[in-house]
């Protein structure tokens, strides 16, 4: 692309003479140092560095022109300056115009909500595949192209910022992929990260108090995901999400746009769930759907996940594939790694759940839910995390594992440089101060793990919360592999007296 064609994309004026409308743009971004010969630089004014002072930096590594949204006062800049006026939403589209807009030749299902996005991401992921559909994924956890493998973006947040959002969009066009799942986080839509991708499909999952942090207030971070439902071309709508759901019907049906509803909660809708049993594998219901009803098992457990089925079966079949595809396809799901996922277990093995519950409220309702299904005992091996992570949360860990589990073992997450006993101390005082004396503390995870394992019964579970399905741990300043499912295993294995 030459630089003329994108100032207008843009709608920028460019500062710079004549000659320099014709300078090829091969990419952009606004990391200086991920520049290349060629690139456009993004110069954002953030909240404690201005990109413009990176300028030098990156015209030393290659970049033939500046996106901003004005030079400061007397500050030189020795390539064509693109004047916008807002930067992000220009870094967005200049991504996806020099990435020639990928998506347009996609089905893209885009999932957005405060609990269950990732679950219901993959579960369409699947489902889609399933029913013969070579399908990508974009997601929290990573990225897949068709083959399955999981990647991760050459960045560190929940949706890699525009440019790579368009790159992995290409790669999986290139991979030949025809749909597409975008799991579409509430940064990510107000950041403009995902604001040059054409959505078929928005499914909505629910909206709870969550990253007010950054959002300020509950109404700013439900117009920040209703983006999503303004963007596609059809919506699908849990409506036992109160009073979201009911605002976002409007928004979602303007311009003669579709909505498809569901509910795993009796409530009327295109999409129902009833008869819905928790077994110790598995969920089974009835699903009504606008084509029929038909008898459905989830191999997951956690009666929310039925929503999450529903939600995905609800977004795949907007795409065109029908009900009678999509049933048996849901009973093949093997799970998302570390979310609620089940090791494999022999005879006279307790039940092991590996989740990522790392929060006091994640941590409460992992093990209400597991609970349900628990004929035993329940016990739960955790951390903490430690460095600037939120202390505060140590203490509550405590006294929520201790409450809601009959059996604890505190142990080591991520406790970077602050030192683990002061970690483990804060968290046995917080299950003393609510009475409680079940829990013994163990340092070395690995340990800690095998001894719950070791120790509990036949009809027990054992819930591994806090790393879930990450790759590393952090123990001081050494960042080590770390693969929780892998411990399970072995755990499991030493208790049968087999090769640990």
């Amino acid at each position: 692309m030459q630089l003329s064609d994108l100032a207008a994309t843009l709608g920028a004026s460019l500062d710079a003479g004549p000659d320099a409308a014709g300078i090829p743009v091969s990419g952009v971004s606004h990391q200086a140092d991920w520049i290349r010969p060629g690139d456009a630089f993004v110069a954002i004014r953030g909240a404690r560095f201005d990109g413009h002072t990176f300028i030098d930096d990156a015209v030393g590594r290659g970049a033939v022109a500046v996106i901003g949204e004005g030079l400061p006062e007397g500050a030189p800049c020795p390539v064509p300056y693109l004047r916008v006026d807002a930067v992000r939403p220009a870094l967005a589209d200049a991504a996806t115009a020099i990435a020639g807009r990928p998506s347009d030749d996609l089905r893209v299902i885009g999932v957005t909500g405060t609990d269950g996005k990732t679950t219901t991401s993959c579960l369409a992921l699947h489902l889609l595949r399933e029913c013969g559909r070579a399908t990508g994924l974009l997601s929290t956890i990573g990225y897949q192209l068709p083959d399955g493998v999981l990647r991760q973006p050459p960045s560190h947040f929940t949706t890699p910022e525009a440019p790579q959002v368009q790159q992995i969009l290409c790669d999986l066009l290139d991979a030949g992929a025809t749909d597409a799942v975008v799991e579409s986080s509430s940064h990510a839509l107000a950041l403009d990260r995902v604001r040059g991708v054409d959505y078929d499909v928005a499914v909505w999952t629910n909206l709870t108090g969550e990253h007010l942090d950054f959002h300020g207030t509950m109404e700013q971070y439900f117009a920040d995901k209703a983006r999503l439902v303004q963007r596609a071309r059809h919506s699908v709508l849990n409506v036992d999400d109160t009073p979201w759901a009911e605002r976002l019907l409007p928004m979602a049906t303007a311009d003669g746009h579709a909505v498809t509803t569901y509910s795993a909660e009796g409530s009327e809708a295109d999409w129902r769930a009833t008869d819905v049993v928790e077994g110790a594998d598995a969920i089974t219901f009835t699903v009504h759907a606008p084509e029929g009803t038909a008898p459905a098992r989830l191999p997951m457990i956690g009666r929310f996940n039925v929503a999450n089925a529903l939600a995905a079966m609800a977004g795949v079949a907007a795409t065109g594939v029908p009900l009678a595809e999509l049933v048996p396809a849901l009973a093949t799901f093997g799970g998302v790694a570390g979310r609620m996922e089940m090791v494999e277990r022999g005879e006279g093995d307790p039940r092991v759940i590996v989740d990522f519950a790392h929060t006091p409220p994640s941590l409460e309702k992992a093990l209400q839910t597991v609970r349900v299904t628990t004929e035993g005992a329940l016990w739960v091996v955790l951390g903490s995390a430690g460095g600037p992570r939120d202390p505060s949360k140590r203490a509550p860990l405590g006294r929520v594992a201790t409450e809601f589990a009959d059996h604890v073992v505190l142990t080591e997450e991520d406790h970077r440089t602050t030192p683990l006993q002061e970690i483990l101390e804060e968290m046995e005082r917080g299950a003393r101060e609510a009475g409680r004396d079940n829990f013994v503390s163990i340092g070395d995870r690995t340990e800690a793990i095998r001894y719950a394992v070791h120790e509990a019964g036949p009809r027990d579970t054992v819930v591994l919360a806090g790393k879930g399905p990450e790759e590393t741990m952090e123990r001081g300043t050494e960042l080590v592999p770390w693969a929780e499912i892998e411990e399970a295993r072995r755990a499991l294995a030493a208790r049968r007296g087999g090769v640990s």
